[in-house]
């Protein structure tokens, strides 16, 4: 399903990812529409003005932008996906749009700085560190999202990091801040990644800015952890959703033979779990690190054993849909007799999607917040 987003700019037909049949959820925000509008009626850019969209969610800015060629960065893979796909549901063309990681920075100097307020506030402030050098002093600065989205935090960061702001009237519950560039700020240093060593062991683990529980181990990893898989003859394992790869990571140390396959839709994930692997086991273990869409490209009946967490939210909506896909696309990649283990809070009831699945189920441990179950492929 596609919804229209009417701008002035252009008529866009929008897809969310994963795609889901009869989805309600549209691809776009009342904050997306806000910007826009705004760049046209009040703030037109100038023709040929360097353009740099952070945290675009499904390509609405960047298409309604395209024009300009502007860069977008992402630190979602289904974000950019659905940029690409978005593209040529609308007949324009993709290589207009500069699609970036998160990691990476655009190569010119930037006149327009468009960011769409993130979950997540750390990643805020690595996006501004790392894109303010290539701010001047006449740079447009402009932060949207809907209100819920911008706390007061927010403004206080952009404050600290950036310079004076002023705020736009609220319209459909989205808000524009603008933010002036002070050019003798004192800036910190970037504190990204973190890092913390991993309780009961001598594994450092660093964590980029967009990586969950970046500050400490979470305690649904933490139970995790204590039941990993432990059968020998597992030689493929796949940690799915890996987030930092602190399961595969444990899970290698355990199973000596096992290769690991570690897979995330977010650039920093799977940047902080290869970097993770690489300093607890150097040159000695190999392991296949993917950014994706859960495990799609992964062969059919390739793996021993699939571990995952699955997120029970999309940037701001919440839903079991990207679980329901996890499981599905773990039952194919699964070999005959390979086993699905699954850590989720209780309510989320996952035992029931695999028993629809799988046709079992078995409870491996549990706590007041969490259960751990398993699931094998007949």
């Amino acid at each position: 399903m596609h919804t229209q987003l009417e701008t002035p700019q252009a008529r866009l037909k929008l897809q969310r990812l994963p795609y889901r049949k009869d989805d309600t959820l549209q691809a776009w925000d009342a904050a997306d529409s806000y910007l826009l509008h705004h760049l046209a009626q009040q703030e037109v850019p100038p023709v040929g003005s360097q353009i740099t969209i952070v945290n675009d969610s499904f390509g609405a800015l960047a298409l309604g932008l395209q024009a300009y060629q502007p860069a977008a960065i992402s630190d979602s893979y289904l974000s950019q996906q659905a940029t690409r796909i978005n593209a040529q549901l609308n007949n324009l063309n993709p290589a207009n749009i500069a699609l970036l990681d998160s990691l990476a920075v655009p190569d010119k100097p930037i006149d327009y700085l468009l960011i769409k307020a993130p979950k997540t506030l750390a990643l805020l402030e690595y996006q501004l560190l790392t894109l303010r050098p290539l701010l001047k002093a006449d740079s447009k600065i402009i932060i949207a999202g809907m209100v819920k989205a911008l706390s007061t935090n927010v403004w206080k960061l952009l404050e600290r990091l950036i310079g004076p702001t002023r705020t736009s009237l609220a319209v459909k519950k989205a808000r524009l801040i603008f933010a002036t560039l002070d050019t003798n700020l004192i800036l910190p240093t970037n504190p990204y990644p973190l890092q913390y060593r991993l309780e009961h062991t001598d594994f450092m683990i660093s964590n980029h800015a967009n990586v969950f529980s970046r500050d400490s181990l979470d305690i649904g990893t933490r139970l995790l952890l204590q039941h990993l898989p432990e059968d020998m003859s597992y030689r493929h394992i796949v940690d799915l959703g890996c987030g930092n790869g602190v399961v595969g990571l444990m899970i290698a140390s355990q199973l000596k033979d096992a290769q690991l396959h570690f897979v995330d839709e977010s650039y920093m994930a799977v940047a902080s779990a290869r970097q993770n692997f690489q300093h607890a086991f150097g040159e000695q273990r190999l392991a296949e690190f993917r950014v994706g869409d859960c495990l799609e490209g992964f062969a059919g009946e390739m793996a021993d054993c699939i571990v995952c967490n699955p997120p029970f939210h999309q940037q701001h909506a919440i839903g079991d849909h990207i679980a329901w896909q996890m499981f599905q696309q773990a039952h194919r990649v699964l070999r005959k007799g390979g086993e699905l283990r699954v850590i989720g809070n209780r309510h989320l009831n996952y035992h029931q999607h695999l028993k629809k699945l799988f046709g079992n189920w078995d409870a491996v441990a549990s706590n007041a917040k969490f259960v751990i179950v398993k699931a094998y492929k007949r």
